[in-house]
């Protein structure tokens, strides 16, 4: 029998007020604004108004629930990035969408890397040690996969400081798993490349375009599917599961929050 095995990062808009000043631009990525219409009160009004009823008309006196969301990214939570999140161009051709994507493409063996041997926080990984990583596994990369990798950002509380002093990826990295047949790059760490006041700092220091942004630019060259805020990637084996990343069919943007599953044979 087939178990499955949620990926995905709950929603909690309790979060947005836990996040450090200086990730505040993350905010829209973290959880959504929410106006909660609760069956005994907005809930209730608006039904009302749409049936031109009064309380005692509804059971119990009460509406439906419903919620109002607002300032919410498309790239919210665990989600898919579209190859149009990296630019109009792909590997030369007009990059795709999120609506564009079939899903058999997002439906891909898994392979986990366990990234915790090396302590990489606020930078990337090194091409050496992602191939370490794949050594550990016991098998190359396939044409299909979906590579994802366990930074250890579990072990922190979700918005700490730790948390967001995660470890990324780089051009070069992107490019080697890409390029060795990964058709799926996820992370459960907030972001795929180094965390962006780091980027920043770096601009800064060096002035030199190539240093912001580089791992998701990378796709530019080589197209992939990039999911970042992955969860519970203790729960996989290293290799030999099915994975599946179900995305909002948001026509025409660059991204969609997703359902990630693993599918585990008992």
């Amino acid at each position: 029998m087939t178990r499955l095995v949620c990926l995905t990062r709950p929603i909690d808009p309790e979060l947005r007020s836990k996040i450090p000043p200086a990730m505040a631009s993350m905010a829209s990525v973290i959880a959504p604004l929410v106006d909660y219409h609760r069956p005994e009160a907005k809930g209730r009004e608006r039904m009302m108004g749409i049936f031109c009823c009064e309380a005692h008309d509804l059971p119990h006196g009460e509406g439906w629930g419903e919620e109002i969301l607002s300032d919410m990214s498309s790239h919210c939570g665990t989600h898919v990035d579209a190859p149009y999140h990296s630019g109009n161009l792909i590997e030369g051709k007009p990059a795709r969408k999120i609506h564009e994507i079939d899903l058999q493409e997002l439906f891909c063996p898994g392979m986990v890397l366990d990234m915790r041997p090396f302590e990489r926080r606020n930078d990337a990984y090194t091409i050496e040690e992602l191939q370490a990583a794949i050594d550990a596994v016991g098998r190359p990369i396939q044409a299909g996969d979906a590579v994802l990798l366990r930074t250890g950002q579990e072990r922190f509380e979700s918005l700490s400081a730790e948390w967001f002093a995660y470890p990324g990826m780089s051009r070069e990295g992107t490019l080697f798993l890409a390029r060795a047949g990964a058709k799926v790059l996820g992370t459960d760490a907030p972001g795929w490349d180094r965390p962006f006041p780091v980027m920043r700092k770096r601009f800064e220091e060096t002035g030199e375009g190539s240093t912001i942004w580089d791992g998701h630019f990378a796709i530019q060259e080589k197209e992939a599917f990039i999911v970042q805020q992955m969860h519970n990637l203790a729960a996989l084996p290293a290799s030999g599961f099915m994975v599946g990343f179900f995305p909002m069919k948001l026509v025409g943007t660059s991204a969609a929050p997703a359902r990630a599953v693993a599918f585990l044979d008992n």
